[in-house]
């Protein structure tokens, strides 16, 4: 397990399993806890998308504009329409110079019979890392402008930026398609889902995501699936997290641990002060710069086995996925995920509403 030139460890994979039963996950959910799904997405038929997609995360990182990307075949095709008679026109790309992240944001607008049916869809190109060893990629799909609106507010306009991702990533399909899936959801969620605010990830080696959770309003959780390749998580909502924090850093065993990655005795002696006051501690960690605990949950190997061994982790192969419930800030579920292997992997992360 290697993240950003961090080395947590290693792991074996775990065999191939079926998924809890319907109650089970429906019951998971309820209690916000994640659940890993083996098997669930079916890749097979997908194969020739996969290829595509990676094909357009070798032609970025390459340094090509994904909007010149999105003008070849089959790319022009894709976006060109469907049965219904909408398709979506490439309006602009910009790159924002005062993001390091950002590669370039193209926007498109949803047209049908010389009419503007959504306008300012997008998606955006993004370094998952300011790490200069990884190569790990994102792609989002969304509308308007990023951080002022409020995108559940315009469910329809989601909708649209959701089919922009299926036309660029036909691959969604394994996902939104998907009958089983679609029907475990609707007892999920208590009815019709609806795949928003969707990124399609490509987790590369020595990439992937630190500790986080996706909460936003009016989403009810995020269903992740591996296309390609293989990655390591571990998820566990806020409150059970913040109960491993606790006692990581009241066990004196764990002081050589804590040291390694906090070598300040001013810091370790504030992790200790936060782990005394839950309250402050579930501040800090929704802080935007929540380092010293950053570096315990996401840089300490001694933590990542605790973790592990707690029954916290997950290997993702091809065609599984995962359910992570997102109901509110104190009960999300954070998770964290690692590439592992020698090759990137491509996963589609969808927001759920119902």
């Amino acid at each position: 397990m290697l993240r950003r030139g961090v080395h947590l460890g290693f792991v074996t994979g775990e065999s191939d399993h079926h998924p809890p039963e319907s109650g089970a996950i429906v019951e998971a959910w309820r209690n916000d806890e994640a659940v890993r799904l083996a098997g669930a997405v079916g890749t097979d038929s997908f194969r020739g998308k996969i290829a595509q997609a990676r094909k357009l995360m070798e032609r970025v990182l390459e340094g090509e504009s994904p909007a010149d990307v999105f003008t070849d075949s089959p790319y022009d095709e894709w976006l060109a329409g469907d049965k219904s008679g909408a398709y979506f026109a490439l309006v602009s790309a910009i790159h924002d110079q005062g993001d390091p992240q950002e590669i370039e944001k193209v926007s498109f607008d949803a047209e049908a019979n010389g009419g503007v049916l959504a306008e300012d869809l997008w998606c955006k190109a993004s370094w998952l890392s300011y790490h200069e060893d990884d190569a790990s990629l994102r792609f989002r799909f969304s509308f308007g402008m990023e951080d002022h609106e409020d995108v559940a507010a315009q469910p329809e306009r989601q909708q649209w930026s959701a089919r922009l991702c299926d036309a660029l990533f036909p691959e969604s399909a394994a996902v939104v398609a998907n009958p089983s899936i679609r029907e475990l959801l609707g007892k999920v969620l208590g009815g019709e889902p609806a795949f928003v605010e969707r990124i399609v990830y490509f987790n590369a080696p020595n990439g992937g995501a630190q500790f986080h959770h996706d909460v936003e309003r009016g989403h009810a959780g995020v269903i992740y699936a591996q296309m390609s390749g293989n990655t390591f998580w571990l998820a566990l909502n806020k409150q059970t997290l913040m109960d491993e924090i606790i006692s990581f850093a009241n066990n004196p065993a764990n002081a050589d641990a804590i040291a390694q990655v906090l070598p300040s005795a001013d810091d370790q002696a504030t992790l200790q002060g936060l782990a005394d006051e839950r309250h402050e501690l579930s501040d800090y960690m929704e802080a935007l710069d929540h380092e010293l605990i950053e570096a315990l949950i996401d840089r300490s190997p001694t933590f990542t086995a605790r973790l592990i061994e707690q029954g916290y982790a997950h290997i993702l192969q091809p065609g599984d996925a995962m359910l992570l419930p997102q109901r509110n800030l104190d009960t999300c579920v954070w998770h964290s995920v690692i590439c592992l292997g020698d090759e990137p992997g491509e996963g589609l992360s969808f927001a759920l509403r119902r």
